[in-house]
């Protein structure tokens, strides 16, 4: 199952021939925006490169900037390219993490670039620089650009609707079904018994379906299912393994709410005693 999911997207970040177009990525934390690019791009044997946008990231660091340097004993002004030049002449991907916290300004760089023929204007060096026929260009955001009703990702902002028309594909990802799941978790973490991961499972489902309904603030990711499956690997204690991975970083408004839901996944009070509580 996970094969096919990979062999689906597949189809949407394959590399492109020469003016083809380029993808945005939204989905919610810890749903594998990054990762399926990355492993993607792995089984097709393509160099991947991932930068991560904040409000600190400038045009300079994207575009490039002159440095004084040292060539042969003499101390020089040279150009030198920033991560997006230096990538768009090779054939590789580029993911540009967290889009939608980037700085307003500085994503407007991007204009040129993702337009069907994309090319880059250097002004500073009288340069077009055409992008390599292999280079592809990815970008990633927890929101689809229009800004966050949520509440859940602080820092994001609404993004510039002509820049978003500009991108050819828009896909929306959102966390595997059960089954994906299921076959993630055992993959990644398989000292859990299927009992336990089953009941995992179930809980997520519920935690979501709470979070949707508006009962919970906070959202259980597929990131939070994997360290509660590591922890309680590593502890063997699925209440205080579930504890340490999620419940914590809860609202104590919400933590009743967390634990009977617990207790109908597990048929156990999650705030018991701990002590041999490994639920095999």
């Amino acid at each position: 199952m996970v094969r096919r999911s990979l062999q689906r997207s597949a189809k949407e970040i394959r590399p492109p021939a020469r003016g083809s177009g380029v993808t945005l990525t939204h989905g919610p934390h810890g749903s594998g925006k990054s990762s399926h690019i990355e492993q993607v791009a792995a089984r097709l044997n393509w160099p991947c490169l991932r930068i991560n946008l904040d409000g600190h990231v400038t045009r300079a660091d994207l575009i490039g900037r002159d440095m004084l340097l040292l060539r042969d004993g003499r101390q020089v002004s040279e150009f030198v390219p920033g991560l997006l030049v230096w990538a768009l002449q090779r054939p590789m991907a580029l993911i540009l993490d967290e889009y939608d916290a980037g700085r307003p300004d500085v994503m407007l760089v991007l204009q040129r670039l993702l337009e069907a023929d994309g090319r880059l204007t250097l002004l500073d060096q009288n340069q077009v620089l055409t992008p390599h026929p292999a280079f592809r260009l990815f970008a990633t955001a927890n929101t689809a650009g229009q800004g966050d009703g949520s509440g859940l990702y602080a820092g994001t902002q609404a993004l510039n609707q002509a820049q978003l028309d500009r991108w050819s594909v828009v896909a929306q990802l959102d966390y595997p079904a059960p089954e994906q799941e299921r076959a993630i978790l055992a993959a990644r973490v398989p000292q859990v018994p299927a009992p336990i991961l089953t009941a995992m499972l179930n809980l997520a489902g519920l935690a979501r379906r709470a979070q949707a309904n508006g009962d919970l603030s906070s959202l259980l990711s597929m990131r939070s299912l994997i360290a509660w499956c590591e922890n309680h690997a590593l502890l063997g204690d699925v209440r205080l393994a579930f504890r340490l991975a999620f419940y914590n970083r809860c609202d104590d408004s919400e933590r009743a709410l967390l634990a009977e839901i617990f207790q109908r996944c597990f048929a156990e009070e999650l705030h018991g005693d701990s002590a041999g509580s490994t639920h095999d």
